[in-house]
């Protein structure tokens, strides 16, 4: 995955888009109390990498997809959503934004009702960042 400015076969340049986002559950005794995820969005690559979480089973990483101006966190190999995050629509060219919150909805256990929480955007960030733990496939991972 490139870093930076990406230079366009015009000669322009723009630079990526990555997200901090706090994923947190109201899930109590269904999971764990404080059951959370801290996740990286690339917004231009559609993919994230897992920074840090309690209480939750996700991969390292995984895809991005965009469904009626929802975001679904996917895993690395399949578009079956292990998170939904409600109204955090990364089509929108004006957001998201610092402080912009909303509905996720975890379903990752198969078989298991959906289970509701808040998602929170920590910070953005339009400059040449790296995740503390990023981790991405290359397209030929895929």
């Amino acid at each position: 995955m490139s870093r930076g400015p990406l230079r366009l076969n015009d000669g322009r340049t723009f630079r990526r888009t990555f997200m901090r986002l706090t994923v947190h559950l109201d899930t109590f005794d269904r999971v764990h109390p404080m059951a959370f995820a801290i996740l990286w969005l690339d917004k231009d690559a559609r993919k994230w990498s897992r920074e840090g979480h309690l209480g939750l089973e996700l991969p390292e990483w995984g895809t991005l997809h965009v469904d009626c101006g929802n975001t679904l966190v996917c895993g690395p190999h399949d578009t079956t959503p292990v998170c939904v995050l409600e109204g955090l629509d990364l089509n929108d060219r004006d957001g998201p934004f610092e402080g912009e919150t909303g509905r996720a909805q975890w379903c990752a256990e198969r078989g298991r009702t959906l289970m509701t929480g808040h998602w929170h955007v920590q910070c953005v960030d339009n400059e040449q960042v790296q995740p503390e733990h990023g981790l991405f496939a290359s397209d030929s991972d895929l």
